[in-house]
């Protein structure tokens, strides 16, 4: 009868733990304890009220894991977001040394362009109807020299007073009007002004 009840007493006491843990040892001795198994045991944590169990170690691995995945994946947003704020910079640098050239050019011949023919465009102040195409920028700026240059060649334009990106352009085909001091005006498309 002793037996019985501290068996009983024993079953009451089990309830009130915050956990069974079941460890094995490399050579296969199984233990019962009320603390976490050492590392050189196998770890499963028993649920006395349920008879279930969780292998804590395999429990572990897989926490490992999926902190590794989060953090490649953190990682990875990191590079991909640091790649994009490089490819701004590089546009804006394109861009720079574009007008660079526009302005190069406008000074070493000023009978053919007026002061602010090609004013450059400034990337951090697009006006509204450059902004749609910022991330063009050095395209814009590149063919506005050479839509000014080609105007000059036709032979039928003296002097640059204008030159800019029209409303008509599109993201996969810039268009430029250009006006003349004589009054003549000139509109190209990139496709006009990338054929030589």
């Amino acid at each position: 009868m002793k037996n019985l009840f501290f068996v009983f007493a024993l079953c009451l006491s089990v309830d009130s733990w915050a956990g069974v843990f079941k460890c094995t040892d490399a050579t296969g001795h199984t233990n019962y304890q009320s603390s976490p198994c050492t590392v050189e045991h196998k770890a499963v944590q028993m649920n006395t009220k349920t008879g279930s169990s969780v292998d804590l170690n395999a429990l572990e691995r897989q926490q490992a894991a999926e902190a590794e995945l989060k953090k490649q994946q953190s990682a990875q947003e990191q590079a991909e977001h640091q790649a994009k704020l490089d490819a701004i910079a590089k546009n804006k640098q394109d861009a720079k040394a574009q007008s660079e050239m526009t302005q190069t050019l406008i000074k070493q011949n000023p009978m053919q362009f007026s002061a602010f023919a090609i004013p450059p465009y400034d990337p951090e102040k697009l006006p509204a109807q450059v902004k749609p195409f910022e991330t063009r920028l050095p395209d814009v700026e590149k063919f506005r020299r050479l839509a000014a240059q080609k105007a000059l060649a036709s032979g039928e334009c003296q002097r640059i007073e204008t030159d800019e990106l029209t409303a008509k352009s599109k993201p996969d085909q810039l268009n430029f009007l250009i006006n003349c001091s004589s009054g003549k005006t000139f509109l190209f498309n990139e496709a006009d002004l990338a054929q030589p």
